[in-house]
Protein backbone atom coordinates (compact mmCIF):
# COMPACT_ATOMS: atom_id res chain seq x y z
CA UNK A 1 0.00 0.00 0.00
CA UNK A 2 3.09 2.38 0.60
CA UNK A 3 4.38 2.47 -2.67
CA UNK A 4 0.89 2.58 -4.62
CA UNK A 5 0.58 5.69 -2.36
CA UNK A 6 4.24 7.15 -3.56
CA UNK A 7 3.49 6.20 -6.64
CA UNK A 8 0.08 8.74 -6.58
CA UNK A 9 1.62 11.40 -4.72
CA UNK A 10 3.60 12.38 -7.55
CA UNK A 11 0.87 12.35 -10.03
CA UNK A 12 -2.01 14.19 -8.02
CA UNK A 13 1.05 16.99 -7.68
CA UNK A 14 1.66 17.37 -11.28
CA UNK A 15 -2.14 17.29 -12.20
CA UNK A 16 -3.00 19.98 -9.44
CA UNK A 17 0.11 22.29 -10.76
CA UNK A 18 -1.19 21.68 -14.67
CA UNK A 19 -4.96 22.87 -13.65
CA UNK A 20 -3.71 25.72 -11.40
CA UNK A 21 -1.31 27.05 -14.52
CA UNK A 22 -4.36 26.46 -16.40
CA UNK A 23 -6.83 28.27 -14.69
CA UNK A 24 -4.39 31.48 -13.95
CA UNK A 25 -5.49 34.67 -15.58
CA UNK A 26 -2.33 35.35 -17.66
CA UNK A 27 -2.15 39.04 -18.81
CA UNK A 28 -0.08 40.27 -21.75
CA UNK A 29 0.50 44.11 -21.47
CA UNK A 30 0.94 45.28 -25.03
CA UNK A 31 3.75 48.18 -23.74
CA UNK A 32 5.88 45.79 -22.35
CA UNK A 33 6.05 44.03 -26.53
CA UNK A 34 7.28 47.92 -26.97
CA UNK A 35 3.81 49.69 -27.22
CA UNK A 36 4.54 53.48 -27.36
CA UNK A 37 1.35 55.36 -25.35
CA UNK A 38 2.31 58.74 -27.42
CA UNK A 39 -0.13 58.41 -30.25
CA UNK A 40 2.23 58.51 -33.17
CA UNK A 41 4.36 55.31 -33.11
CA UNK A 42 3.29 52.43 -34.41
CA UNK A 43 1.96 49.75 -31.52
CA UNK A 44 0.23 47.38 -34.12
CA UNK A 45 3.16 44.84 -33.73
CA UNK A 46 2.85 44.53 -29.73
CA UNK A 47 -1.01 44.55 -29.85
CA UNK A 48 -0.74 41.33 -32.46
CA UNK A 49 1.94 39.70 -30.36
CA UNK A 50 -0.16 39.87 -26.86
CA UNK A 51 -2.75 39.26 -29.08
CA UNK A 52 -1.08 35.96 -30.22
CA UNK A 53 0.36 35.61 -26.97
CA UNK A 54 -2.87 34.98 -24.89
CA UNK A 55 -4.40 33.32 -27.54
CA UNK A 56 -2.02 30.63 -27.53
CA UNK A 57 -1.74 30.65 -23.61
CA UNK A 58 -3.72 27.26 -22.34
CA UNK A 59 -5.38 28.89 -19.67
CA UNK A 60 -7.96 32.13 -19.56
CA UNK A 61 -6.28 35.61 -20.84
CA UNK A 62 -6.08 38.83 -21.22
CA UNK A 63 -5.01 41.53 -23.22
CA UNK A 64 -3.98 45.19 -21.21
CA UNK A 65 -4.04 48.25 -23.40
CA UNK A 66 -2.61 50.49 -20.58
CA UNK A 67 -3.64 54.24 -19.80
CA UNK A 68 -2.73 56.48 -23.12
CA UNK A 69 -2.94 56.58 -26.58
CA UNK A 70 -1.66 54.07 -29.27
CA UNK A 71 -1.73 54.26 -32.59
CA UNK A 72 -2.85 51.11 -34.48
CA UNK A 73 -3.09 50.17 -38.47
CA UNK A 74 -5.01 47.74 -39.86
CA UNK A 75 -5.14 44.56 -37.76
CA UNK A 76 -6.85 41.08 -37.54
CA UNK A 77 -7.15 38.73 -34.73
CA UNK A 78 -7.49 35.67 -35.61
CA UNK A 79 -8.46 32.38 -34.00
CA UNK A 80 -9.08 29.93 -32.97
CA UNK A 81 -7.45 29.95 -29.76
CA UNK A 82 -6.13 27.32 -27.36
CA UNK A 83 -7.51 29.76 -24.70
CA UNK A 84 -11.38 29.76 -24.08
CA UNK A 85 -11.54 32.60 -23.00
CA UNK A 86 -9.86 36.09 -23.98
CA UNK A 87 -9.99 39.64 -21.92
CA UNK A 88 -9.36 42.55 -24.31
CA UNK A 89 -8.95 45.22 -21.84
CA UNK A 90 -8.39 49.00 -22.72
CA UNK A 91 -7.93 51.52 -20.24
CA UNK A 92 -6.29 53.55 -22.93
CA UNK A 93 -7.71 54.91 -26.38
CA UNK A 94 -6.74 52.82 -29.75
CA UNK A 95 -6.00 55.84 -32.81
CA UNK A 96 -6.46 54.80 -36.33
CA UNK A 97 -3.59 55.51 -38.62
CA UNK A 98 -4.44 57.55 -41.02
CA UNK A 99 -4.28 55.38 -44.17
CA UNK A 100 -6.83 53.21 -42.61
CA UNK A 101 -9.31 54.00 -45.19
CA UNK A 102 -7.95 52.72 -47.66
CA UNK A 103 -7.86 49.43 -46.21
CA UNK A 104 -12.13 48.76 -45.42
CA UNK A 105 -11.45 47.14 -41.92
CA UNK A 106 -9.80 48.70 -38.94
CA UNK A 107 -9.75 46.13 -36.00
CA UNK A 108 -11.21 42.78 -36.67
CA UNK A 109 -11.54 39.67 -34.83
CA UNK A 110 -12.30 36.71 -37.11
CA UNK A 111 -13.24 33.03 -36.20
CA UNK A 112 -12.30 33.53 -32.19
CA UNK A 113 -14.60 32.37 -29.45
CA UNK A 114 -15.20 33.64 -25.87
CA UNK A 115 -13.60 36.81 -26.54
CA UNK A 116 -14.51 40.14 -24.67
CA UNK A 117 -13.27 43.37 -24.99
CA UNK A 118 -13.84 46.13 -22.05
CA UNK A 119 -13.60 49.45 -21.72
CA UNK A 120 -11.75 52.12 -22.97
CA UNK A 121 -12.24 54.13 -26.91
CA UNK A 122 -11.61 53.90 -29.88
CA UNK A 123 -10.70 56.34 -32.11
CA UNK A 124 -11.59 56.02 -36.05
CA UNK A 125 -10.16 60.19 -36.88
CA UNK A 126 -12.88 60.49 -39.75
CA UNK A 127 -13.06 63.87 -40.29
CA UNK A 128 -10.80 64.18 -42.89
CA UNK A 129 -12.60 61.22 -45.48
CA UNK A 130 -16.13 62.92 -43.94
CA UNK A 131 -14.56 66.20 -45.58
CA UNK A 132 -12.97 65.34 -48.69
CA UNK A 133 -16.82 63.50 -49.07
CA UNK A 134 -18.46 66.51 -48.56
CA UNK A 135 -16.07 68.15 -51.36
CA UNK A 136 -17.48 65.34 -54.00
CA UNK A 137 -14.35 64.25 -54.55
CA UNK A 138 -12.76 60.94 -55.22
CA UNK A 139 -12.17 59.61 -51.84
CA UNK A 140 -11.22 56.75 -50.04
CA UNK A 141 -13.46 53.57 -49.36
CA UNK A 142 -13.06 54.53 -45.81
CA UNK A 143 -12.58 51.83 -42.74
CA UNK A 144 -15.30 50.30 -40.49
CA UNK A 145 -13.54 50.23 -36.89
CA UNK A 146 -14.86 47.41 -34.65
CA UNK A 147 -15.78 44.03 -36.59
CA UNK A 148 -16.24 40.61 -35.29
CA UNK A 149 -16.76 37.86 -37.94
CA UNK A 150 -17.54 34.37 -37.78
CA UNK A 151 -17.31 34.29 -34.11
CA UNK A 152 -19.02 33.05 -30.96
CA UNK A 153 -19.60 33.95 -27.14
CA UNK A 154 -19.02 37.56 -27.37
CA UNK A 155 -18.66 40.76 -24.90
CA UNK A 156 -18.30 44.47 -26.13
CA UNK A 157 -19.14 46.43 -22.38
CA UNK A 158 -18.10 49.86 -21.56
CA UNK A 159 -16.28 50.33 -25.32
CA UNK A 160 -16.30 54.23 -26.43
CA UNK A 161 -16.19 53.62 -30.40
CA UNK A 162 -16.00 57.79 -31.88
CA UNK A 163 -15.46 58.86 -35.07
CA UNK A 164 -15.51 56.02 -37.32
CA UNK A 165 -14.89 56.38 -41.10
CA UNK A 166 -17.65 53.75 -41.86
CA UNK A 167 -19.76 51.92 -39.50
CA UNK A 168 -18.35 51.46 -35.97
CA UNK A 169 -19.14 48.19 -34.69
CA UNK A 170 -20.30 45.62 -37.23
CA UNK A 171 -21.37 41.48 -35.85
CA UNK A 172 -21.54 39.84 -39.41
CA UNK A 173 -21.70 35.87 -38.84
CA UNK A 174 -21.47 35.50 -35.24
CA UNK A 175 -23.24 33.74 -32.84
CA UNK A 176 -23.80 34.86 -29.25
CA UNK A 177 -23.11 38.34 -29.15
CA UNK A 178 -23.64 40.64 -25.98
CA UNK A 179 -23.05 44.65 -26.13
CA UNK A 180 -23.56 46.15 -23.46
CA UNK A 181 -22.58 50.24 -21.71
CA UNK A 182 -21.73 51.13 -25.31
CA UNK A 183 -20.98 54.94 -26.36
CA UNK A 184 -21.20 55.92 -29.73
CA UNK A 185 -20.26 59.24 -31.06
CA UNK A 186 -19.96 60.77 -34.57
CA UNK A 187 -21.43 64.15 -35.85
CA UNK A 188 -24.76 63.87 -37.30
CA UNK A 189 -23.99 64.97 -40.86
CA UNK A 190 -21.23 62.22 -41.06
CA UNK A 191 -21.95 59.95 -44.27
CA UNK A 192 -21.89 55.72 -43.60
CA UNK A 193 -21.37 56.01 -39.92
CA UNK A 194 -23.77 53.53 -39.00
CA UNK A 195 -23.07 52.46 -35.14
CA UNK A 196 -23.63 48.89 -34.83
CA UNK A 197 -24.66 47.04 -37.47
CA UNK A 198 -25.84 43.62 -37.15
CA UNK A 199 -26.19 40.74 -39.91
CA UNK A 200 -26.18 36.70 -40.24
CA UNK A 201 -26.01 36.71 -36.82
CA UNK A 202 -27.99 35.20 -34.32
CA UNK A 203 -28.60 36.05 -30.49
CA UNK A 204 -27.51 38.91 -30.39
CA UNK A 205 -28.46 41.32 -27.04
CA UNK A 206 -27.85 45.10 -27.26
CA UNK A 207 -28.56 46.97 -24.12
CA UNK A 208 -27.57 50.55 -22.16
CA UNK A 209 -26.28 51.84 -25.66
CA UNK A 210 -25.72 55.74 -26.49
CA UNK A 211 -25.21 56.24 -30.00
CA UNK A 212 -24.87 59.83 -31.66
CA UNK A 213 -24.22 59.52 -34.99
CA UNK A 214 -24.75 60.24 -38.95
CA UNK A 215 -26.49 57.01 -40.09
CA UNK A 216 -28.15 54.49 -38.53
CA UNK A 217 -27.94 54.40 -34.73
CA UNK A 218 -28.42 49.93 -35.29
CA UNK A 219 -28.84 48.56 -38.25
CA UNK A 220 -29.88 45.02 -38.87
CA UNK A 221 -28.99 43.06 -42.25
CA UNK A 222 -30.25 39.95 -43.87
CA UNK A 223 -30.06 36.56 -41.90
CA UNK A 224 -30.14 38.16 -38.31
CA UNK A 225 -32.93 36.06 -36.20
CA UNK A 226 -33.49 36.61 -31.96
CA UNK A 227 -32.27 40.05 -31.25
CA UNK A 228 -32.65 41.79 -28.75
CA UNK A 229 -32.80 45.99 -28.44
CA UNK A 230 -33.29 47.47 -25.25
CA UNK A 231 -32.39 50.98 -23.11
CA UNK A 232 -30.81 52.30 -26.55
CA UNK A 233 -30.67 56.81 -26.80
CA UNK A 234 -30.80 56.79 -30.51
CA UNK A 235 -29.75 60.64 -31.76
CA UNK A 236 -28.73 62.36 -34.12
CA UNK A 237 -28.93 59.45 -36.52
CA UNK A 238 -31.20 57.58 -38.68
CA UNK A 239 -32.48 55.76 -36.08
CA UNK A 240 -33.19 51.87 -35.26
CA UNK A 241 -33.56 50.00 -39.12
CA UNK A 242 -34.35 46.50 -39.97
CA UNK A 243 -32.75 46.84 -43.76
CA UNK A 244 -32.36 47.91 -46.58
CA UNK A 245 -32.98 44.00 -47.14
CA UNK A 246 -33.38 42.76 -50.42
CA UNK A 247 -31.04 44.01 -52.57
CA UNK A 248 -30.17 40.45 -53.84
CA UNK A 249 -32.59 37.97 -54.73
CA UNK A 250 -31.18 35.33 -52.23
CA UNK A 251 -31.18 37.04 -49.19
CA UNK A 252 -31.66 35.77 -45.84
CA UNK A 253 -34.57 37.25 -43.80
CA UNK A 254 -34.75 38.43 -40.42
CA UNK A 255 -36.34 37.03 -37.70
CA UNK A 256 -37.76 37.48 -33.99
CA UNK A 257 -36.43 40.86 -33.34
CA UNK A 258 -37.39 43.04 -29.97
CA UNK A 259 -36.70 46.23 -29.45
CA UNK A 260 -37.94 48.19 -26.56
CA UNK A 261 -37.24 50.69 -24.18
CA UNK A 262 -35.77 53.30 -26.40
CA UNK A 263 -35.33 56.98 -26.85
CA UNK A 264 -35.01 58.99 -30.10
CA UNK A 265 -34.04 63.05 -30.21
CA UNK A 266 -33.91 64.55 -33.47
CA UNK A 267 -33.24 61.96 -35.41
CA UNK A 268 -34.02 60.83 -38.95
CA UNK A 269 -36.38 58.29 -38.14
CA UNK A 270 -37.63 56.32 -35.10
CA UNK A 271 -38.30 53.00 -36.21
CA UNK A 272 -38.27 51.40 -39.64
CA UNK A 273 -38.25 48.57 -41.63
CA UNK A 274 -36.54 49.30 -45.38
CA UNK A 275 -36.18 47.07 -48.57
CA UNK A 276 -35.22 47.81 -52.05
CA UNK A 277 -38.04 48.13 -54.47
CA UNK A 278 -37.17 45.05 -56.38
CA UNK A 279 -37.84 41.24 -56.52
CA UNK A 280 -36.37 39.70 -53.33
CA UNK A 281 -36.99 36.27 -51.54
CA UNK A 282 -36.11 37.81 -48.13
CA UNK A 283 -38.56 38.35 -45.94
CA UNK A 284 -39.34 39.96 -41.90
CA UNK A 285 -41.18 38.48 -39.71
CA UNK A 286 -41.90 38.51 -35.81
CA UNK A 287 -40.73 42.11 -35.12
CA UNK A 288 -41.60 43.95 -31.56
CA UNK A 289 -41.19 47.80 -30.98
CA UNK A 290 -42.64 48.21 -27.94
CA UNK A 291 -41.80 51.60 -24.99
CA UNK A 292 -40.27 53.72 -27.33
CA UNK A 293 -40.21 57.49 -26.81
CA UNK A 294 -39.84 59.64 -30.13
CA UNK A 295 -38.36 63.56 -29.71
CA UNK A 296 -38.98 65.42 -32.88
CA UNK A 297 -38.25 62.91 -34.75
CA UNK A 298 -39.26 62.54 -38.60
CA UNK A 299 -40.41 59.60 -39.25
CA UNK A 300 -41.48 57.81 -36.26
CA UNK A 301 -42.72 54.77 -37.23
CA UNK A 302 -41.94 53.78 -40.73
CA UNK A 303 -42.07 50.86 -43.34
CA UNK A 304 -40.84 51.76 -46.75
CA UNK A 305 -40.08 49.17 -49.25
CA UNK A 306 -39.87 51.43 -52.03
CA UNK A 307 -35.81 52.01 -51.49
CA UNK A 308 -34.44 52.66 -55.13
CA UNK A 309 -31.40 55.21 -54.76
CA UNK A 310 -30.95 57.26 -57.71
CA UNK A 311 -34.25 55.23 -59.43
CA UNK A 312 -31.93 52.04 -60.62
CA UNK A 313 -31.35 48.89 -60.49
CA UNK A 314 -35.55 48.34 -59.77
CA UNK A 315 -36.99 47.37 -62.21
CA UNK A 316 -40.66 47.15 -61.38
CA UNK A 317 -40.42 49.11 -57.80
CA UNK A 318 -42.08 46.28 -56.45
CA UNK A 319 -40.19 44.75 -53.16
CA UNK A 320 -40.40 41.01 -53.13
CA UNK A 321 -39.48 40.95 -49.28
CA UNK A 322 -42.34 39.63 -47.35
CA UNK A 323 -43.34 41.56 -44.13
CA UNK A 324 -45.19 39.79 -41.76
CA UNK A 325 -45.99 39.91 -38.28
CA UNK A 326 -44.76 43.22 -36.64
CA UNK A 327 -46.28 44.83 -33.75
CA UNK A 328 -45.79 48.40 -32.18
CA UNK A 329 -46.68 48.75 -28.73
CA UNK A 330 -46.57 52.22 -26.13
CA UNK A 331 -44.70 54.36 -28.94
CA UNK A 332 -45.62 58.08 -27.70
CA UNK A 333 -43.76 61.77 -28.34
CA UNK A 334 -43.39 64.11 -31.43
CA UNK A 335 -43.20 64.31 -34.91
CA UNK A 336 -40.77 66.32 -36.69
CA UNK A 337 -43.12 65.77 -39.63
CA UNK A 338 -46.93 65.65 -40.16
CA UNK A 339 -47.30 62.01 -41.12
CA UNK A 340 -45.61 59.74 -38.25
CA UNK A 341 -47.24 56.61 -39.46
CA UNK A 342 -46.00 55.85 -42.27
CA UNK A 343 -46.70 52.04 -44.31
CA UNK A 344 -45.63 52.34 -47.36
CA UNK A 345 -45.71 48.61 -48.41
CA UNK A 346 -44.92 46.31 -51.59
CA UNK A 347 -48.36 46.31 -54.15
CA UNK A 348 -47.23 42.40 -54.88
CA UNK A 349 -46.32 41.61 -51.42
CA UNK A 350 -48.48 43.43 -49.10
CA UNK A 351 -47.70 43.67 -44.96
CA UNK A 352 -49.97 41.55 -42.80
CA UNK A 353 -50.19 41.16 -39.39
CA UNK A 354 -49.39 44.90 -38.19
CA UNK A 355 -50.33 45.55 -35.20
CA UNK A 356 -50.82 49.04 -33.08
CA UNK A 357 -51.43 49.38 -29.84
CA UNK A 358 -51.29 52.33 -27.38
CA UNK A 359 -49.94 54.80 -29.99
CA UNK A 360 -49.63 58.52 -29.19
CA UNK A 361 -47.75 60.68 -31.47
CA UNK A 362 -48.67 64.38 -32.07
CA UNK A 363 -47.20 66.97 -34.58
CA UNK A 364 -46.90 70.91 -33.08
CA UNK A 365 -50.07 71.11 -30.65
CA UNK A 366 -52.23 68.55 -32.60
CA UNK A 367 -52.27 64.90 -33.31
CA UNK A 368 -49.99 63.96 -36.15
CA UNK A 369 -51.31 61.73 -39.31
CA UNK A 370 -50.76 58.25 -40.54
CA UNK A 371 -50.62 56.91 -44.03
CA UNK A 372 -51.06 52.80 -45.26
CA UNK A 373 -50.30 51.39 -48.80
CA UNK A 374 -50.75 47.82 -48.85
CA UNK A 375 -50.77 47.27 -45.12
CA UNK A 376 -53.58 45.07 -43.26
CA UNK A 377 -53.23 44.86 -39.46
CA UNK A 378 -55.16 45.76 -36.11
CA UNK A 379 -55.32 48.03 -33.60
CA UNK A 380 -56.36 48.30 -29.73
CA UNK A 381 -55.98 50.48 -27.00
CA UNK A 382 -55.42 53.98 -27.73
CA UNK A 383 -54.08 55.15 -31.28
CA UNK A 384 -53.04 58.81 -32.21
CA UNK A 385 -52.79 59.19 -35.18
CA UNK A 386 -56.54 57.44 -36.47
CA UNK A 387 -54.97 53.77 -37.71
CA UNK A 388 -55.18 54.08 -41.24
CA UNK A 389 -54.94 49.71 -41.45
Amino acid sequence: MAELNSSIVPLLVVLISTHLLSSANAVYNIAEYGAKSDGRTDSTKPLLGAWQAACGSPGPSTVHVPAGSFLVRQVTFNGPCKSSKIVIRIDGTLVVASDIGRVGEWIVFDHVEGVSVHGGTIDGRGASLWACKATGRRCPGGATSLTFRNSKRIMISGLTSMNSELYHVVIDDCEGVTVQGVRIMAPGNSPNTDGIHVQASSYVTITGAVIRTGDDCISIGPGTTNLWIEQVNCGPGHGISIGSLGKGYDEEGVENVTVKTTVFTGTENGLRIKTWGRPSEGFVKGVVFENAVMQNVRNPIIIDQNYCPDNKGCPDQNSGVKISQVRYNDIHGSSASQVAVNFDCSASNPCTGIGLQDIKLTYGNRPAESSCKHADGTTSGFVVPPSCL
